[in-house]
C-alpha cells in the first residue's frame, strides 16, 4: 500500500519512533459502535459508558478494546471499530502493534537469562558488546533495564529520521540502528538519572544474542512466547501486519481518520517497539510479566521491583509511576499494578497485572496519544485506565 502524501508530508514534520506524532482530532460519533462486555456484572456498566465517550471525543481513537482476566474469568469490552472501512468491532484475535510494551518483552529475555546465569546485571557493554563506543563501555544491563544508561535515543538521531521521510517503509539493519548515535557521548553518567530511551532495549537485545549466539527472534521464542503460550505474537522486520488486525489511525480533521496500520516497517524499533501481538496474548504475557510464578526467580523479581520514584513509562500509564527493570508500577487510587505502557503510530496501549499474577488488564486504541501527541487526550485515556484498574481489583 503506498503512503500517501499528507502521511508523508505530516512524517516529514513531526515523527519521532516510537511515539511519532502522528494522531490528531476528529468527532467519530458516526463510527461508535454500541460497547460489548462479556461476563461483566452489572456494576461495571459505568466502564462501558467511559469507552463510548472515549470514542466519541474528539480526536479520540476510533475503537477501543479493553480485556480484563480475573484468576479464571474474563471480561472483554470495547467500543467503536476495528476498520472503518468495514465497521466491525475489536476483537481479543486482532493483531495490533503494542509499540513499548516490547521493551517489557526484551526485558523478560534478559532476566530470564540473568536467572540461566547466561547475564548478570552487572553486566557492562564493554565487556558484552566491546565492538559499540568506548564512551558506553561502563553502561550495566541493570542500566539499560531501568533507563538510567544515558545512551543517546537512535530515534531522535537527524540521520535516522531523514530516511524515515524518504521513506517510512525502509526496511533497517535492526542490529546496526545504534550506528546512528555511535560518535555520541553518553548524555549523563550512567546510573546518575533515569531518561527513556529507545537505545536501552536495543542494546539489551544486541547483549542477549552475544552471549547465547542465538538470534533475539529466536530467544523470544524460546524464553517468552513459548513459555507463556503466546501463539499470536512476533517480531516482524517488515511493515505488513498479519490478518485479521486492528487498524490504526491517524486522525487529522477536516479529513477522515487514516489508516496508516501499515505505514511504518517495523524495523526501525526492532527489540525497543516492534512487537506484534493479539490483546488474548498480551493479557497473557501481562499477567505473567507482572507476577507469574515460576516466570522469574524469587531474586530476579527483588531485582527488578527496585523503582525509581516518578520514573514514568511512555506514555505515562495510570496513577503515579515509578520504574523498575523493563517494568512499571502504576500507583492508582485503588491500589497497584505492574506492566508497562506504548504508543506508535496509530496505537497507545497499556498491559499490566497485579504481584501475585492473578490479575490482568490490556487497554487498546487504534490512535496515538502521548505527553506530546494530544496530550488532552491522554489524560482522559489515564483516567479511563485508572477506572479499569479499579474494576481489575474489585473484589
Amino acid at each position: 500500500m503506498p503512503v500517501r502524501s499528507g502521511v508523508r508530508s505530516r512524517l516529514r514534520v513531526r515523527l519521532r519512533l516510537p511515539v511519532a506524532s502522528l494522531a490528531a482530532s476528529a468527532a467519530l460519533a458516526v463510527l461508535v459502535q454500541p460497547v460489548q462486555a462479556t461476563g461483566t456484572p452489572p456494576a461495571d456498566r459505568a466502564l462501558h459508558q467511559q469507552l463510548n465517550d472515549l470514542v466519541r471525543t474528539a480526536g479520540g481513537p476510533p475503537g477501543v478494546i479493553a480485556l480484563m482476566r480475573r484468576d479464571d474469568r474474563t471480561a472483554v469490552y470495547r467500543a467503536g471499530v476495528a476498520d472503518t472501512r468495514t465497521g466491525r468491532p475489536p476483537r481479543t484475535s486482532d493483531h495490533m502493534r503494542i509499540a513499548s510494551v516490547a521493551k517489557a518483552f526484551s526485558g523478560a529475555v534478559a532476566l530470564r537469562l540473568v536467572d540461566r546465569h547466561k547475564l548478570d546485571l552487572d553486566d557492562t557493554i564493554g565487556e558484552r558488546l566491546p565492538s559499540l563506543p568506548a564512551a558506553w563501555h561502563q553502561v550495566t544491563l541493570r542500566q539499560l533495564l531501568s533507563h538510567t544508561s544515558g545512551l543517546p535515543d537512535f530515534s531522535r538521531a537527524p540521520a535516522f529520521l531523514e530516511i524515515l521521510q524518504e521513506d517510512p517503509r525502509h526496511h533497517f539493519d535492526s542490529r546496526r540502528l545504534l550506528d546512528f548515535v555511535a560518535e555520541e557521548n553518553l548524555l549523563f553518567p550512567p546510573g546518575s538519572r533515569y531518561e527513556y530511551s529507545n537505545s536501552d532495549n536495543i542494546a539489551v537485545a544486541l547483549m542477549a544474542e552475544a552471549v547465547t549466539g542465538q538470534r533475539y527472534e529466536r530467544l523470544l521464542e524460546q524464553l517468552v512466547y513459548r513459555p507463556v503460550g503466546l501463539r499470536q505474537t512476533s517480531l516482524p522486520q517488515g511493515y505488513r501486519l498479519p490478518r485479521p488486525f486492528l487498524h490504526g489511525y491517524d486522525v487529522t480533521p477536516p479529513a477522515p481518520p487514516e489508516d496508516i496500520s501499515e505505514v511504518l516497517s517495523a524495523s526501525g524499533v526492532w527489540a525497543s517497539g516492534g512487537i506484534v501481538s493479539t490483546p488474548k496474548d498480551l493479557n497473557a504475557f501481562a499477567r505473567v510479566w507482572a507476577g507469574g510464578r515460576g516466570f522469574l526467580s524469587q531474586e530476579t523479581r527483588r531485582q527488578q521491583r527496585t523503582f525509581i520514584p516518578g520514573a514514568a513509562s511512555e506514555p505515562a500509564g495510570p496513577g503515579v509511576n515509578a520504574g523498575g527493570l523493563a517494568i512499571f508500577r502504576y500507583t492508582t487510587r485503588c491500589g497497584t499494578v505492574y506492566g508497562h505502557t506504548g504508543n506508535f503510530p496509530g496505537y497507545t496501549q497499556l498491559a499490566v497485572g497485579t504481584a501475585d499474577g492473578k490479575r490482568s488488564l490490556t487497554f487498546s486504541i487504534n490512535t496515538q496519544t502521548s505527553k506530546s501527541v494530544k496530550p488532552e487526550l491522554l489524560a482522559k485515556v489515564r483516567a479511563v485506565q485508572e477506572n479499569f484498574v479499579c474494576a481489575l481489583l474489585r473484589h
